[in-house]
């Protein structure tokens, strides 16, 4: 009878596994990066994009004059009458402070914007991860007072960099982040699991992503099997490049991360990936030459095959 139930037990699995996605399909390597263009870059420092479902609304941080902080956030909407991107729109005093707000990441279904900022309420010293929500998803100054994730997410230290992976087949949605943990010298990706009461649990080393090396954060796409991130580990081009691992389900762990070669990362700064829901869209932040100043927004494609 106990092997009857573990043979059973084992075809369960077996049909539970084979009903969730896998990696397929398969693309075409990632184009040469194009600039996201002067109505969102600047003189100064453009960095962590993110874009909604729809493709319509570009967030992303900037230190250019005019902010409240450090670095505040800001939203483009995308422009029909001209296809392409639109003027970039601080999102205002609810979201921004005189403090630093930095990486923001939008959940899938548009409700919750994360980000990071070491804003009065944060764990000091260091960056905590912050949420903010809002009722109506196509409403980009419609977000209310941000909440800090709290202890199970956030640490004395380092945390960034925020990528919400909602997870819906599993039906326990995770963040997935960067974090030093306070430890000098040290950042790698984590994952915390949203609970039944709302809160985020105990933060868990991914360690398939990290390396000895700085991983500030990862962008996760949306079914799961594929993450972008950035390193400074061995193999690359420059100083930070960035790097893509897959798993065949979610189930599963992530394969070694490869470096995305020398048409996407360069001998400067590439950070800050992220993957939009069309999974054929690389958007991410450079202080390459030719650009407008400081870092710039890129984008990189790619072709289902």
């Amino acid at each position: 009878m106990v092997i009857l139930r573990a043979a059973l037990a084992a075809i369960a699995l077996l049909l539970l596994l084979t009903a969730y996605p896998t990696a397929a399909p398969h693309f075409t390597d990632w184009s040469e990066p194009i600039n996201v263009g002067p109505a969102v870059n600047s003189p100064f420092n453009e960095n962590a994009p993110t874009v909604s479902k729809d493709g319509r609304s570009l967030y992303y941080a900037s230190d250019r004059p005019g902010q409240l902080g450090g670095n505040d956030l800001y939203v483009s909407q995308w422009d029909d009458a001209t296809g392409w991107w639109g003027p970039g729109v601080n999102l205002g005093s609810i979201v921004n402070t005189t403090a630093t707000e930095f990486s923001p990441n939008l959940s899938r279904d548009g409700h919750w914007l994360f980000f990071h900022s070491n804003r009065p309420g944060s764990f000091a010293p260091g960056l905590d991860i912050w949420v903010s929500y809002r009722e109506q998803v196509h409403d980009d100054f419609g977000w209310q007072s941000p909440v800090n994730l709290g202890a199970g997410v956030n640490a004395p230290g380092l945390d960034t960099s925020p990528s919400f992976f909602e997870n819906d087949d599993v039906g326990i949605p995770q963040l997935f982040f960067g974090s030093n943990r306070g430890i000098a010298g040290v950042h790698d990706i984590y994952v915390s699991d949203l609970l039944a009461d709302g809160t985020f649990g105990p933060a868990i080393l991914v360690p398939e992503l990290s390396s000895p090396q700085v991983e500030p954060g990862v962008s996760i796409r949306f079914d799961g099997l594929e993450a972008f991130l950035f390193s400074a580990r061995p193999g690359g081009q420059g100083a930070f490049d960035l790097w893509t691992a897959t798993r065949e389900t979610v189930f599963h762990p992530w394969s070694e991360p490869t470096n995305l070669g020398p048409v996407v990362n360069t001998a400067f700064n590439e950070n800050a990936p992220h993957i939009a829901s069309d999974r054929q869209t690389l958007y991410f932040a450079s202080n390459r030459t030719g650009g407008m100043g400081g870092a710039d927004l890129y984008m990189s494609f790619r072709m289902k095959h």
